[in-house]
């Protein structure tokens, strides 16, 4: 029997997605995919499951996505994915565009590559700093130190 394809898989995936489903989402997963975005940088299977499901509980039902597969063949697909959710205890609105790059094999994603802009994105959800500092390496640094540390408590909390 084949694989499924490169669409099939990635619109499997961004469904789950939209409907705050973890579970499907990591079934896309091939055991040895690694994810990287602008927020958490390099993570692994393990990590970037348990980071979707995070991301999915924080949410508390109030994101919204939105996608379409740009492209696609034998080995990978392209999407474009839109994030809408209300950010940390201001509540602020976000709308944030991502570009995904997905490499798949036998039927499952091994490569995700998300890609947004940062400062567009600190801008809305950090206000006034991430306007005037969103563009610095410090400030992404600093987003993705504590991401990665939110990311190590969410882990170690579901490990009990």
């Amino acid at each position: 029997m084949l694989p499924p394809s490169p669409k099939t898989v990635a619109t499997s995936f961004y469904t789950s997605f939209a409907q705050a489903d973890a579970a499907g989402m990591a079934a896309c997963y091939h055991p040895e995919v690694r994810f990287s975005d602008p927020v958490f940088g390099n993570l692994t299977h393990t990590q970037v499951c348990v980071m979707w499901q995070m991301l999915l509980e924080r949410s508390q039902g109030n994101l919204q996505i939105e996608f379409k597969v740009l492209s696609s063949n034998e080995s990978g697909a392209s999407v474009e994915w839109i994030a809408r959710y209300p950010f940390g205890k201001q509540k602020r609105p976000v709308v944030n565009v991502i570009h995904a790059d997905l490499k798949m094999r036998d039927g499952l994603i091994v490569l995700h590559e998300d890609h947004f802009d940062f400062w567009h994105w600190s801008k809305q959800a950090l206000g006034l700093s991430g306007c005037l500092l969103g563009w610095t390496p410090f400030l992404k640094n600093k987003v993705r130190q504590q991401s990665l540390t939110l990311l190590a408590h969410y882990l170690a909390v579901k490990n009990r």
